[in-house]
């Protein structure tokens, strides 16, 4: 991506340097690797985080050049997801309220409880931040086969934003009730569909973006689907357990993560998003 010199969004709270709290386990986009091997024998939702009464705590480093670099990326991230929602919001009769991001290294304390690492990326509806720590994308890169590069974290920040969307426009509210009076295969292929939708808003802010910016390089898109790819339920399951329960699904399948994020990304159309996912 070619995104030196574009603005940097102020909603970026850097806590890399700081210790952490007590820690939790479970939630985002790598929360489900953590606890996916009790997935099947337990009643989890792993798009929520799950307290594991803890009390770690990470030591507090200095940032590196390149933690500088990162940080600075992100803001240009961030700013390019604030200025595209912005824009859809509007042409919808609404004002878009931006997220706030928080890079953190090791733990970190959120409205929602207190978070580790190993959580993943995720977004808090009560504080209404995005939480990442850096060190995920090393780990998507090398433990679970993705390609990693900058479009990759673009994808998995897009996401968490989608999340952001959902909880503004009530949609999170709404699936949420849902699964309570569901049974379990239906509250999972709830949360499916409200994964994928959140993959579908990436892939309109991706498109959009590169409309507006023109920052795309050869191969940036295919960072993407392979971020995408690698978190996929049915590819997480069969490295873990050797076999695939589609039933227990809660993020969906690497086919329909892919194909959320490029029919986003090939339309750009908000209102084809509505938890359309077969």
């Amino acid at each position: 991506m070619k995104w030196f010199g574009h603005r940097e969004s102020g909603n970026v709270e850097d806590r890399r340097g700081m210790s952490g709290g007590k820690v939790i386990a479970g939630g985002g986009i790598i929360g489900v690797i953590i606890l996916l091997i009790n997935m099947f024998s337990g009643n989890i939702d792993l798009s929520q985080v799950v307290d594991t009464q803890s009390t770690a705590s990470a030591p507090t480093q200095p940032l590196t050049a390149a933690d500088e670099e990162t940080g600075k990326f992100m803001r240009v991230l961030l700013a390019d997801t604030e200025d595209v929602w912005a824009k859809l919001f509007e042409q919808n009769g609404q004002a878009y309220r931006p997220t706030t991001l928080v890079l953190f290294r090791g733990s970190v304390d959120t409205g929602c409880g207190s978070a580790s690492s190993e959580a993943g990326p995720f977004y808090c509806p009560e504080d209404e931040k995005v939480y990442m720590d850096m060190a995920f994308f090393e780990q998507l890169r090398t433990r679970y086969g993705a390609r990693g590069g900058d479009f990759a974290m673009a994808y998995v920040l897009a996401h968490e934003v989608g999340h952001h969307v959902q909880h503004l426009l009530g949609t999170s509210d709404e699936v949420q009730q849902a699964m309570q009076q569901s049974s379990e295969t239906e509250s999972n292929r709830l949360s499916v569909q409200l994964e994928l939708q959140a993959d579908f808003y990436a892939g309109v802010w991706a498109h959009h973006s590169e409309a507006k910016n023109r920052w795309l390089e050869a191969g940036d898109v295919d960072e993407a689907l392979s971020a995408a790819n690698a978190v996929g339920d049915d590819a997480l399951q069969k490295r873990l357990q050797d076999r695939v329960v589609p039933d227990s699904f809660t993020h969906g399948s690497s086919a329909q993560r892919t194909a959320a994020f490029l029919k986003g990304f090939n339309g750009g159309i908000l209102d084809e998003g509505s938890l359309f996912v077969q």
